[in-house]
């Protein structure tokens, strides 16, 4: 089937969310040994700088069903846009250490909520044929952003001597304003439109999208609203299972170790003996397999599904913390070699974890609590995110610290792959009307 031209733009657009999403999330780690000098931050100080954004990240996923369903998942797009920009700029430009947390808090609130909306609104205008794939282009947008990041931080570095941190912040201002204005052409989602009374125009967005089935999508959308007339609740006992599923699947994404690499990422090689330039630059080849295999699980997701992605990655993650572990033991071992299984860690992450968590999350709900279910589940990624975030740099600093945190996740690993041969349900080719 031929993907319209409007489909494709919705698409492409709102998964620019995700490229800013993945920048504003990596930038701060070229930027986080300058915040620390410049305002003169202590320990405690140091790791609430880091981590506010993830802070702001936390409750923009709580409250982003709220805009996403009075609003619309277009407008809030636009909102989000605005958030990214004045944060960017914020950040760049002021000298006060409070107003940098609250530049840095609006940004977390944009990625929070564009971790919600973006991968919702994609499921929402996609054909299940091809959902895999489209909402996939969020998980690609959020690595190349990585990367982007990784690769101006490192030249950045190179290239600016005095406060180059508010220039790898400021920087993100350029997308976040393309971001916005190509978001006003987008269309709204079909079925919010159908959702909110406006049967006829939702009906007309699902054949402008390409829908060869329009009036049969339309009638299992309102079919599985009339179920129920009364205004529903997430958290009740029918929804125990998705609940259970995404709350695992986030938790399991996190304590892998993924925000920790890519917020510490340079640290992390220097830890091991590695020269701060050269930390740097691997810093920045994580980002390029981080973005080679996401292209590469994308073009399978659909082929193969969900269950084998992560079956597979789960068992690299575990093989390449093991390994990661062990060199951080042993430096005068690892020294150089480090960088070996963080690549095959960030490989299989990415081609597991990484491309299926929105996808899955935002499949997984029924219509009806769909924006609050994917709220509670991003709720619970950036929890996880926040706190590792926060507690990474703490457990580093004692002695052997490091082999102690990839430990951790080498076992949290083990138990995510005993959770996808147990519990994970293949969702591939179902509608996001059928009960998972």
């Amino acid at each position: 089937m031929g993907l319209s031209k409007k489909l494709l733009t919705g698409a492409i657009v709102s998964s620019l969310g995700g490229l800013l999403f993945g920048f504003d999330t990596a930038v701060i780690s070229g930027a986080e040994q300058g915040l620390k000098e410049f305002f003169n931050l202590n320990a405690i100080s140091h790791g609430f700088t880091n981590s506010i954004a993830l802070i702001g990240t936390i409750i923009g996923a709580i409250f982003a069903f709220i805009p996403a369903q009075y609003w619309g998942r277009k407008k809030s797009l636009l909102i989000i846009g605005a958030f990214f920009g004045l944060s960017a700029l914020g950040c760049a430009f002021t000298s006060s250490w409070e107003l940098f947390l609250f530049y840095r808090f609006l940004g977390g609130l944009g990625v929070g909520a564009s971790s919600v909306i973006a991968p919702m609104y994609i499921s929402e205008i996609s054909p299940s044929s091809h959902r895999g794939r489209l909402v996939g282009l969020f998980q690609f947008s959020i690595v190349f952003g990585i990367l982007l990041a990784f690769i101006s931080n490192y030249f950045l570095k190179i290239q600016i001597s005095v406060d180059a941190w508010r220039w790898m912040l400021g920087v993100e201002a350029v997308p976040a304003l393309f971001f916005f204005i190509l978001t006003f052409f987008i269309p709204k989602s079909p079925r919010w439109l159908i959702i909110k009374g406006s049967g006829e125009e939702g009906l007309k967005t699902l054949r402008e999208l390409g829908d060869l089935k329009a009036n049969e999508t339309f009638e299992k959308i309102k079919g599985s609203l009339n179920k129920d007339k009364v205004k529903e609740s997430l958290f009740q006992k029918k929804y125990f299972k998705p609940i259970l599923l995404v709350f695992l699947m986030a938790t399991f994404n996190q304590f892998s170790g993924i925000n920790a690499i890519m917020y510490y990422a340079p640290r992390i090689f220097e830890m091991s003996g590695i020269a701060e330039d050269s930390a740097f630059l691997q810093a920045a080849s994580v980002g390029f397999v981080n973005m080679v295999f996401t292209i590469f699980a994308m073009t399978l997701i659909d082929k193969i599904g969900r269950k084998k992605l992560m079956l597979w990655g789960s068992i690299g993650m575990i093989i390449s913390l093991v390994f990661s572990t062990f060199f951080l033991n042993q430096p005068e071992i690892g020294k150089g070699l480090l960088i070996i299984p963080i690549l095959v860690f960030i490989a299989s992450f990415a081609f597991s974890q990484g491309a299926v968590i929105w996808v899955f999350i935002s499949e997984i709900f029924p219509n009806k609590v769909r924006a609050s279910g994917q709220s509670f589940g991003t709720f619970i990624h950036w929890f996880w995110a926040a706190a590792l975030t926060w507690l990474f740099p703490i457990v580093a600093s004692l002695p052997n610290g490091g082999s102690y945190a990839f430990g951790f996740f080498a076992v949290a690993m083990v138990f995510q792959l005993i959770f996808v041969i147990k519990l994970f349900p293949e969702t591939k080719g179902k509608s996001l009307e059928e009960e998972i």
